[in-house]
């Protein structure tokens, strides 16, 4: 605890000396400040649209505008509000990307004594590595960059080859990976979830074994993206077994945090790589003058807007993540949501952690699967009409869907006062449950062009637009 705190506070005074000479830092008095005091009221939190005017610089060749010189690489990256996203990666910042993995694995192998991973093949299921140039800088998917930066000892024993990675299309370039591995000593596997748990799937179509039996010697899985639970299950299953898994928290923006322990719940901040992280109250973070804190301040249990000022350049920046601390000692976070993936049509405040934890929940207690979800608002214009619609593929669809809805909803109430409220004052209706068909979220992500890479579902809306495409893709359509 105590050298995360001295860490964090000479990241601060090492990002305040560089910053100084830059075109943000000039703008916003760095010269004036010397303590967080002091920055806070120099420097706004700002999410992508506040940061986009710096970005076109940028573009454009203008060095010294959020960090020194030019960036080494563009993350490319989509928002839902922003269109398409470009994150700085600098020359300092670069290494916060890749030596974030390699300890994340260094820490399992030394706590298991597991050394045996790194002897097999393994994947990384990841988008493109094929870069273009915006501005003259290299330009592409996270994943796609973090390929170019693997060092030479890895390379021999990684998969897929270059040319099947530069694949777009991701059911073309699925089959090629299967094509590639189905025959190979298999021992780790990383990727988001969903899309490992398309490329478990066509293994085993292929070979008509589980992916354990298939691969022997897979004995680790990484993970990171999206939370694990709902598809953990699933994965297992598919696996045959269950084997270690090591989840991670990576983002364009910065290595935030990783699963140092098998034996501890919750993934370790990363407060010695380049990144001064701040906290917001999550209930207060749309507020005009929120409370800002630093990691001495935080404490277990509470959601809090992640907010982290690096040495690629973003200072005040607003990740839109919701991360819960499960210990101060050390540091370790639950991501709990996305700020703006939350329900409240209606004043109730629910957040991703709350709808993963009651759906899954009942899924448990009535022996059912979880493929994908997400859940949207229906808004009715006469009092009492107005209800939750969640959107559920499930591997086996209950027998009797009231009760499992019933049961979902309660765990809801039980977690969520305000939405317990809202169906007490015969505001809202009980939640109801539209069951997607099988493969339905994987069809309804193709037809929006965003099968594969790094693409995820979105757990919650607090609009319909997802909910009102979703129509071809129920059961029974």
């Amino acid at each position: 605890m105590l050298t995360a705190l001295a860490d964090q506070e000479q990241i601060f005074k090492d990002l305040l000396k560089t910053g100084k000479k830059t075109e943000f830092g000039v703008a916003h008095r760095f010269h004036e400040v010397s303590v967080y005091e002091e920055f806070k009221q120099a420097v706004p939190i700002l999410d992508y649209e506040g940061y986009r005017p710096y970005i076109e610089r940028i573009k454009q060749g203008k060095h010294n505008v959020l960090w020194k010189g030019l960036p080494l690489y563009f993350a490319k990256t989509s928002g839902t509000t922003s269109g398409v996203k470009y994150i700085p990666i600098t020359r300092e910042s670069v290494s916060n990307h890749f030596d974030t993995a390699r300890n994340a694995f260094f820490c399992y192998m030394s706590e298991t004594g597991n050394y045996s991973a790194a002897d097999g093949k393994m994947i990384f299921l990841s988008g493109s590595p094929a870069l273009e140039r915006v501005g003259g800088i290299p330009t592409g998917r996270l994943s796609g960059i973090s390929n170019h930066l693997i060092p030479s000892y890895l390379r021999t024993n990684q998969l897929p080859s270059y040319e099947t990675n530069c694949i777009e299309d991701w059911e073309t370039k699925l089959e090629k990976i299967v094509d590639e591995t189905i025959n190979q000593d298999m021992r780790m596997i990383s990727g988001i979830p969903p899309w490992m748990q398309m490329y478990f799937d066509r293994l085993t179509e292929r070979s008509g074994k589980k992916v354990g039996d298939l691969f022997p010697h897979f004995n680790v899985m990484v993970q990171g993206g999206v939370n694990f639970e709902p598809y953990k299950a699933r994965l297992f299953e598919s696996i045959g077994k269950k084997i270690d898994s090591i989840e991670t928290y990576p983002a364009s923006e910065g290595f935030l945090a990783f699963q140092d322990s098998q034996e501890h719940e919750g993934l370790l901040l990363n407060t010695n790589f380049g990144i001064f992280f701040e906290f917001v109250p999550a209930q207060e973070i749309f507020s005009d003058n929120p409370k800002r804190l630093t990691l001495k301040d935080v404490k277990a249990g509470e959601n809090y807007a992640l907010i982290i000022n690096s040495n690629a350049g973003l200072w005040g920046y607003n990740l839109g993540d919701i991360v819960k601390f499960v210990s101060t000692d050390p540091f370790r976070i639950v991501v709990a949501g996305r700020i703006k993936h939350y329900i409240s049509a209606f004043g109730e405040h629910v957040i991703g952690e709350e709808v993963e934890q009651s759906l899954m929940q009942a899924a448990e207690n009535h022996g059912l699967k979880i493929i994908e979800f997400t859940v949207a608002p229906m808004i009715e214009q006469d009092k009492g009409k107005s209800y939750h619609e969640w959107f559920i593929e499930f591997e086996t669809v209950p027998d009797n869907l009231s009760d499992f809805s019933l049961a979902v909803d309660q765990n809801l109430r039980e977690k969520n006062i305000y939405y317990d409220d809202l169906i007490r004052g015969h505001i809202l209706q009980t939640l109801r449950i539209q069951p997607v068909r099988k493969n339905g979220f994987i069809d309804y992500m193709k037809s929006v062009g965003k099968l594969g890479g790094q693409n995820k579902v979105p757990r919650l809306s607090n609009d319909r637009k997802i909910a009102d495409e979703m129509g071809p893709f129920l059961l029974g359509s």
